[in-house]
């Protein structure tokens, strides 16, 4: 199948020749965290079974780490810890240079024993590197290949799973073409933990438009339907049946209605710089 999927917002990726929903390197990373690990520090041993595992623990020292990432892919290097430390000082004078070479790199960050005590969760937006709020904001957007003028656009945000439970950092997709809330559309929300989650989401995210483009817009089997309104002029009917008036309790079209009440409403507010209320609550 081909098909080109364009980047309105973020850092174009490349993918596979064969499935353009899998990313698979990037030209810019961020190095957004940089530390060493050594024998005795806790959970060492399951931390470097992976390098074993490859035939690449050849350090009985210790390692140096950095880790990478962009929009929608990361990697994790190891390298000496000598060449860490210089890394570190340099940058603080911000004369750092990365010779990756030097070491071996695995694409993605680890996780399981040892890793995830280790790793804090780092979002993409952040108040340090001028975000509205810690994993609030937009990460990635694509042009809509059917829809014209329409994008697929991933962001961060805060919300809530139900009513009345605790806010939680989430990472998701919309589509300003059909509307969709991911919401009611199960495994399309995510706890937002780490570049992982973002990755996700900007796959699926590309597997939306890849189905608009294969099934068509509106298709039986397409991941992009667009409501047109159906539900919420059915919804009004009811209404001003049961209370006897003419006018309508909710906008009366998808994109209206998404514009005040739904995710347009709070990617509207991130594109204006602004926090918005947390979804749901």
């Amino acid at each position: 199948m081909s098909i080109t999927i364009r980047n309105t917002y973020g850092t174009a990726h490349h993918v596979s020749e064969t499935n353009p929903a899998h990313v698979t390197s990037c030209d810019r990373y961020r190095l957004p965290l940089v530390g060493t690990i050594a024998p005795g520090n806790p959970g060492y041993e399951d931390m470097v079974e992976m390098l074993r595992e490859t035939g690449h623990d050849t350090r009985p020292e210790g390692y140096g780490l950095i880790f990478l990432e962009s929009e929608e892919f990361s990697a994790t290097y190891f390298g000496a810890i000598a060449q860490i430390e210089q890394y570190q000082r340099e940058s603080a004078v911000g004369t750092a240079t990365f010779d990756a070479s030097q070491g071996v790199t695995y694409a993605q960050w680890p996780h399981g024993k040892g890793w995830d005590d280790f790793l804090p969760i780092v979002f993409w937006n952040q108040v340090q590197r001028g975000g509205i709020a810690d994993g609030v904001g937009l990460v990635t957007a694509f042009a809509h290949t059917e829809i014209p003028g329409a994008e697929v656009i991933v962001y961060e945000f805060e919300g809530k799973w139900l009513p009345g439970s605790q806010p939680q950092q989430k990472v998701t997709y919309h589509c300003t073409g059909c509307h969709l809330d991911t919401f009611h559309d199960s495994g399309h929300v995510h706890e937002n933990s780490g570049p992982s989650s973002r990755r996700w989401a900007a796959r699926q995210a590309r597997q939306h438009l890849i189905s608009a483009h294969r099934d068509g817009v509106g298709g039986t089997n397409s991941a992009c339907r667009p409501n047109n309104g159906e539900m919420l002029r059915a919804v009004n009917a009811v209404a001003r049946e049961m209370w006897g008036t003419t006018g309508t309790a909710l906008p009366d079209t998808d994109d209206a209605y998404c514009a005040t009440k739904g995710p347009c409403s709070i990617i509207r507010e991130l594109r204006a710089g602004v926090r918005p209320p947390t979804y749901r609550a």
